[in-house]
């Protein structure tokens, strides 16, 4: 008797897209019965059905032998053999049913470019992981709005027709030289459309990408052309996010030596230049005076220590003074976001832009923020060695900001475990007598268990990484589930602007943008971007008001998973006067872990 069997059309699809990242299922199980053609060469008598069933068993067992080898050598030629965990696992959770978050399956090209967020043209071994990272996203993320793309694609042309290298470019350089100053026959019509937005890098990578997001959107919103203060690594550290141009500031750019100094006194400052009526929105300098009268270039002061005049910068009249200023430049250490959302000439444009609130920096950071291959290397490599077998990737990110809890590390580490425990993120430990008496499970020798966790932590120092790991080695969980503890480096401070230390905090923040679930610590910037990139709304562990005691409860789920501006200004424009800002629009409310901050929320209910 020969049989064919029918190959069900989702398991070929499967197939031929093996290479993808999401854990998309294919539909492999044996055909039911009916499903078969049986051709018969000589009539036979009908076997018992125990007969028949067993043979049904063994052809199953041939098509799942035939299809995984099929499946692993079409994956390991896509691949070119680099990523033999890849494979292996594939048919692993092919065999297990594809019901494994450790190995998605096939995506599409729209996958790729994250659903048109990013743009096609670029080289991709130039930066590889701007069209790979998607394989090793389980979390596959929000889809951005087709305004937001559109949008974006209309940007990339203003930076490539105004950015460095280009006749626009210089001409505004010679200008900010010259003080303002053009001359009537060096001027272009294109210049009016070229005017720049600087953001200045500086304190931990944390606030600078939050800074190079926020200075980005508002260069979105104003129709301004992005760059990037090149130094603290920000040109190692990154991929070009804009085909065709470059973000980063030409070195040789006029302020270059002093814009690094520039402060809260600085004269150039949109405050001080209001307090000094070289500016004003009160009529007697008003946002219509000539371009030509205006200064050069403004300052934009955003740091945690601005004072009320440059906080007028989230005003409606101030962006429209602004507005004919060529040259702004911008120094922040936090995500200003939110209070660009209250500025009222901004909003209808960010409702088109984003619909879904809690997800602005979900789509910028993704959007800008690519590792550079050397990073890639150490975030893709550490992935496949430690993290890609485990059925759930958990993310614990430690980060002590009181000296004193440095001293007293094991209140901390008790509020890690009871946050992992009470919100069921980790299984509980066992005590000796209940260990000793607990069952070895079923060995599996070749590994890839689908019972298994993976805990990802991040810290400067190794002292929680060693005890965590050392509870789950020598206790069993109290769920059967292995647990297995993992931690790149243990930097043990931070190192502001060290190359070898921004790389691995780099890859490091990506790596927990790729886990399951998320426990940050409250207030830091590190987490923040972990759980934007991953679309991840994570647990947060509060900041304990008595250092000897783990708060009750330990963490929550915060309400959405965008960063919290630590410093937004408290103060009404139409009225002006002092308000709470955080309950002016619903989707603009007070941050979990700092009270008085401001974050973006959907008034819905997030479903991360």
């Amino acid at each position: 008797m020969q049989v064919q069997q029918r190959k069900p059309k989702a398991c070929a699809e499967s197939a031929a897209a093996a290479r993808g990242a999401d854990q998309q299922q294919c539909d492999c199980r044996p055909l039911e019965a009916g499903e078969e053609s049986l051709e018969r060469s000589v009539p036979r008598k009908r076997k018992p059905a125990a007969a028949v069933a067993a043979a049904e068993k063994r052809w199953s067992s041939v098509a799942y032998v035939v299809l995984a080898a099929f499946v692993m050598a079409t994956v390991f030629a896509v691949l070119g053999g680099r990523r033999p965990a890849v494979w292996i696992a594939a048919t692993k959770a092919l065999r297990r049913g594809s019901d494994d978050k450790s190995i998605p399956l096939a995506r599409s090209a729209a996958d790729k470019l994250l659903g048109g967020l990013l743009p096609e043209g670029f080289d991709e071994k130039s930066c590889r992981s701007r069209y790979e990272s998607y394989l090793y996203r389980r979390n596959p993320g929000r889809r951005p709005s087709p305004h937001l793309v559109a949008r974006l694609r209309m940007h990339e042309e203003l930076q490539r027709r105004c950015g460095p290298n280009t006749e626009s470019y210089n001409r505004a350089v010679q200008r900010l030289r010259d003080g303002g100053a053009a001359e009537a026959d060096a001027h272009s019509p294109d210049d009016e459309q070229c005017k720049y937005v600087v953001s200045i890098s500086y304190r931990g990578l944390g606030n600078r990408i939050l800074a190079a997001a926020s200075a980005f959107l508002y260069a979105v919103l104003t129709g301004r052309v992005l760059l990037v203060d090149p130094s603290n690594e920000m040109d190692e550290l990154f991929c070009e996010p804009f085909p065709g141009t470059t973000w980063l500031l030409p070195r040789d750019f006029p302020l270059a030596s002093s814009y690094a100094n520039f402060s809260a006194d600085t004269a150039e400052s949109y405050g001080n230049m209001l307090k000094n009526k070289v500016l004003g929105t009160d009529g007697s300098t008003d946002g219509d005076m000539p371009a030509a009268q205006m200064p050069a270039f403004a300052y934009l002061h955003l740091d945690h220590d601005y004072g009320d005049g440059d906080k007028m910068f989230f005003c409606d009249d101030d962006q429209r003074l602004l507005s004919n200023i060529q040259w702004l430049v911008m120094r922040t250490d936090t995500y200003i976001v939110p209070s660009l959302f209250l500025v009222t000439t901004f909003q209808d444009e960010l409702d088109a832009l984003f619909p879904e609130r809690d997800a602005v920096f979900h789509h910028l950071g993704r959007y800008l923020f690519h590792p550079a291959n050397h990073v890639w290397g150490l975030v893709a490599r550490y992935y496949r060695a430690y993290l890609a077998t485990a059925r759930q990737l958990v993310g614990v990110q430690v980060r002590v900001f009181d000296h004193r809890q440095a001293k007293s590390p094991h209140v901390v580490l008790e509020q890690i475990t009871s946050c992992a425990w009470k919100e069921k993120l980790l299984p509980e430990v066992l005590d000796a007598v209940e260990d000793a008496a607990m069952p070895t499970p079923p060995t599996t020798p070749h590994g890839g268990s689908n019972n298994s966790k993976a805990v990802l932590i991040t810290s400067l120092r190794p002292w929680f990484y060693e005890r965590i790991k050392a509870m789950y080695w020598e206790r069993a969980t109290a769920t059967g589930e292995d647990v297995s503890v993992h931690q790149p480096s243990h930097e043990e401070y931070q190192h502001f602007g060290e190359k070898s230390h921004d790389g691995k905090a780099w890859a490091e923040m990506y790596l927990l943008s790729l886990c399951d679930v998320l426990v940050t610590s409250g207030w830091s910037t590190f987490g923040y971007v972990a759980q934007g990139l991953g679309g991840l709304r994570p647990w947060v562990m509060y900041k304990p008001v008595n250092i000897t005691a783990v708060p009750d409860p330990p963490c929550g789920r915060d309400v959405s998973m965008e960063p919290c501006f630590h410093s937004p200004p408290f103060y009404d424009c139409k009225t002006k006067r002092g308000v709470d800002t955080g309950t002016i629009l619903p989707h603009v409310r007070h941050c979990d872990d700092v009270s008085w901050g401001l974050k973006l929320v959907d008034p819905n209910g997030s479903p991360n």
